[in-house]
């Protein structure tokens, strides 16, 4: 078993580390094993291992029983990442492992080292993270933030250290914990933290795949005029579609979707207040558990129109019948098994970018679930009609999309013409 690359005191404090046998090492990689079917993330001795040397044992019992219970595989590998990290971090800066419950002072000092001022970085090495700790950290490979020109890191992204500190106080109600993440003193120093560390929100997607944009990436899907669209092409158009058509889908849920979680429904009038306007075909997709919802949810959304019909162009294409709908096709065009990765969702919204003369690089797939609030903003669509489409349950992270497409047309703006 190689030595670690950490000095001695990493894990000195942590006698059950410090003295484990390589069996002891060795039952804990077995154990993370039974997660690695749902955590992709875990596959692999050197990451085991990683975690093996990381987590505790009462670590490991806790995820374990977080998987059965039925914690969304996403959700649960970003889970893990943070539980590692954070454990690693403790063990560095502390000499000790994670406390449960934690301390406030703890927590403050997490911040701390992770939210600073750059300016005051600059002329004070000591403000925020130690660079002691910081090359420990990359040691383990648990923090690989580059330095910048000055020779200096930056802080982390507000969204990474807020997203953190949820895993963590997550992983306390696990425990039957409460933890103080919601003190006065956590929530200031929260607050002025972000303040100070000056980076600004950043979108998921550079830019939002509105309906114009929508269309450009849809011609990429056509084919050539010999022999018209292959399947890869009708498959790409029906993930776009459906993506952007069903309030913005996320790219685990596209991926996720199965035959059994369609409806198909009746033909509805293009205009709901004229019964005798053109009938348009239509679908139900049930999304069962996602990111924000159980399963148990009522949260049906209707497809209606050109979705519905590229959805059954890929379906009668591919002649899936039950199972995944959205599914792998390689190189020779032959269709898989296997559905397709949220990772693959994204590659080709990228892929289509990159053939209608866009930058992959502005655009991700989480650009169709913000460009669906946006378009529905530019076309002055009320906010509570598109969240009941896109299944936002927060308000506030809705409007923002509003608040964005709405900027360019305020009329404060235009009083001195």
């Amino acid at each position: 078993m190689p030595e670690s690359p950490l000095p001695a005191p990493f894990f000195s404090s942590r006698p059950a580390h410090e003295e484990a046998s390589d069996q002891a090492v060795s039952q804990k990689v077995e154990n993370l094993d039974t997660l690695a079917a749902i955590l992709p993330a875990l596959a692999g001795p050197d990451r085991a291992e990683q975690l093996a040397r990381l987590l505790t044992d009462e670590d490991i019992d806790t995820l374990r029983h977080i998987a059965r219970e039925g914690m969304g595989e996403n959700s649960l590998r970003a889970l893990t990442s943070d539980f590692s990290y954070l454990e690693g971090w403790c063990l560095v800066a502390t000499g000790s492992p994670l406390p449960w419950p934690a301390p406030v002072p703890l927590i403050l000092k997490f911040i701390a080292h992770h939210l600073w001022d750059p300016d005051k970085k600059m002329s004070d090495p000591d403000h925020g993270m130690p660079e002691d700790i910081a090359r420990q950290l990359e040691a383990q490979g648990l923090l690989r933030s580059a330095k910048n020109t000055a020779g200096l890191r930056p802080p982390h992204a507000p969204a990474t250290v807020q997203r953190r500190l949820a895993s963590w106080s997550t992983l306390h109600r696990w425990r039957s914990l409460t933890g103080p993440f919601s003190a006065a003193e956590v929530r200031s120093a929260m607050r002025l933290a972000v303040r100070v560390a000056d980076r600004p929100r950043t979108r998921k997607s550079r830019k939002a795949i509105t309906a114009d944009c929508l269309e450009v990436l849809l011609r990429t899907c056509e084919g050539d005029d010999m022999c018209g669209p292959n399947l890869t092409d009708i498959r790409d158009r029906a993930v776009l579609l459906v993506g952007f058509a069903s309030g913005g889908r996320r790219r685990s849920e596209l991926s996720g979707l199965r035959v059994g979680q369609i409806t198909w429904e009746e033909f509805l009038p293009l205009d709901p207040s004229d019964p005798d306007s053109e009938l348009l075909p239509a679908a139900s997709l049930r999304l069962g558990r996602t990111k924000t919802e159980e399963s148990s949810d009522d949260n049906t959304v209707l497809l209606i129109g050109r979705t519905v019909d590229a959805l059954k162009k890929w379906l009668d294409a591919s002649q899936i019948t039950d199972g995944a709908v959205f599914r792998a096709i390689d190189q020779w065009g032959n269709l898989k098994t296997r559905a397709l990765t949220p990772q693959s969702v994204n590659a080709i919204v990228k892929k289509r970018c990159a053939l209608a003369g866009l930058d992959p690089q502005d655009f991700s797939a989480h650009g169709l679930r913000s460009g669906f609030l946006t378009e529905a903003a530019n076309r002055d669509i009320p906010i509570q009609d598109a969240m009941l489409q896109s299944r936002h349950r927060s308000l506030a992270q809705a409007s923002s999309y509003y608040s964005d497409a709405g900027r360019s047309r305020r009329r404060s703006a235009r009083m001195l013409g």
